[in-house]
């Protein structure tokens, strides 16, 4: 019977000890293809064989988060195995029994003026009992409250925390949220984006990824508390980097609302995090009250069949069209409400919609453009103006608006362009779903286009097969409509 000896090499791998059958073995199981890997020019020009290999065969290491996964390994295959501990870094397995739920309870509630939900405690519990967790909680679920949960406890302990987000607006609405719990923030907090000073003694820096990741590794050193946001976009070479610096940061916390759905990017943010907890699902949220009710409307526009050679050419003629267009600004001037338009091309239908609209609306009601050269103050300018409206339009990109923007009096949402991305579309979702004064409703009109020519399905006409499924699997309520589109 092989035998495997598992010790840290620092936070971010172990190093483990077997026969030399046993690293291949390893090796096949921790081997995955990356799914739409075909289509890289790394993959194209045969650079890249599409695989990614969590196991390294030649240094024997795996990432630390992927320990349970190696213990599931030995029991699959009836190895035995053993923890080494290392002299600065500790076992690989450790758990604080110190740590009780009614503990978390009481502290959470004693420095925050927010009442803390069951499963927020839950979920702090957790990561605070076992160092490592990838917590997987909905948009909308409180992500923030939890991250402050467990920031505080780390202050309290003299750690230094790194938190690293996606965008600027979600530092500053990050820096906010924990001023809004009741923190003196501008104590303990420093902010790092473009033009902000990197350098600081505050124990907590709230920072986007794209600030730092060129930063040397001596820069990462202090700090023994990572937590990402938005953690499904740390599969990235670049965020990658970050966390493969941070060799000395023992707790890892992941929040994310959903993954892809692929077990490559699962076990990729398990490694760099730690194993996955689902804290709790959206339609359970609405089921208890925290989140306004979801009625989606699939309105499937019916056009002439038409053969498109590439997925290009029919994304080039569904933004384009000119009825389509249409009749995406005759149903957002007709709904009540503040509305949020979803696109994916500025120049090609962002701004073409946003004149569109603009050119037409009544009762000076307020239409607002957002894009990536819009920057954070106006974005939050934006925010807090829709905020104070009854019928603003905020026509924005899936990637400006899809993360990061809570505005809790939205009303509805269109998916004006099509897309297939889990992740995009379950974020986007999450942004009409916050409760607000006097709202407790929100409605999603996903347009989408069946251009079918003879038995032949339109590619955008699958991304739409590819929603429905999310939406079953969220247990969302939906509709299909059919309506005639002429050319």
């Amino acid at each position: 019977m092989s035998h495997l000896v598992i010790t840290k090499k620092n936070e971010v791998f172990l190093y483990v000890q077997a026969e030399p059958h046993v690293y291949y073995e390893l090796a096949d199981q921790f081997t995955f293809e990356v799914p739409g890997a075909k289509f890289s020019p790394a993959y194209k020009k045969k650079f890249w064989d599409g695989k990614i290999r969590l196991f390294n065969i030649n240094t024997k290491e795996i990432y630390v988060g992927l320990l349970d996964r190696i213990v599931q390994f030995c029991k699959d295959h009836e190895y035995t195995y053993e923890f080494l501990i290392n002299k600065h870094y500790g076992a690989p397995f450790e758990v604080n029994e110190m740590i009780s739920k009614q503990g978390v309870k009481d502290y959470v509630k004693g420095i925050s003026r927010h009442k803390p939900r069951d499963y927020q405690i839950e979920a702090i519990y957790d990561a605070l009992r076992y160092n490592r967790k990838l917590l997987i909680s909905p948009t909308a679920s409180g992500k923030s409250l939890m991250i402050y949960g467990i920031s505080r406890y780390f202050v309290e302990k003299g750690e230094n925390i790194l938190i690293v987000v996606p965008t600027t607006s979600l530092v500053e609405q990050m820096y906010k949220d924990f001023e809004d719990y009741g923190w003196n923030v501008g104590s303990f907090c420093h902010k790092i984006y473009a033009g902000k000073e990197r350098e600081t003694n505050s124990q907590v820096i709230i920072t986007t990824w794209q600030s730092i990741y060129k930063l040397p590794r001596k820069y990462f050193e202090r700090f023994s508390v990572v937590i990402g946001d938005e953690a499904h976009q740390f599969k990235s070479k670049s965020l990658i980097s970050i966390m493969t610096k941070l060799s000395d940061a023992k707790y890892r916390y992941g929040f994310t609302g959903t993954l892809d759905g692929s077990q490559t990017h699962k076990w990729v943010l398990e490694g760099l995090f730690g194993p996955s907890y689902k804290i709790i699902k959206t339609d359970e949220l609405m089921k208890k009250g925290h989140l306004a009710k979801l009625d989606i409307n699939v309105l499937l526009l019916k056009h002439p069949p038409n053969k498109f050679e590439t997925f290009e050419d029919e994304v080039k003629y569904i933004i384009s069209h000119n009825r389509r267009n249409n009749f995406i600004k005759n149903l957002a001037l007709d709904l009540k409400g503040n509305t949020l338009i979803l696109y994916a091309r500025v120049e090609g239908h962002g701004q073409p919609l946003y004149e569109l609209i603009n050119n037409n609306v009544t009762d000076n009601r307020q239409v607002f453009f957002v894009h990536g050269g819009v920057d954070a103050q106006q974005r939050e300018q934006v925010r807090e103006i829709t905020e104070q409206e009854e019928n603003a339009i905020i026509i924005a990109s899936y990637g400006t608006f899809s993360t990061g923007i809570n505005i809790k009096r939205l009303h509805n949402v269109i998916f004006a362009s099509p897309s297939k991305s889990r992740v995009r579309n379950l974020q986007s979702i999450g942004r009409v779903l916050r409760k607000g004064n006097g709202k407790v409703k929100a409605t999603l009109y996903d347009i989408a286009d069946d251009i079918c020519y003879k038995s032949r399905k339109n590619y955008t006409l699958n991304h739409l097969i590819e929603r429905i499924k999310v939406y079953n699997e969220e247990k969302f309520n939906y509709d299909i409509v059919n309506i005639p589109l002429k050319n």
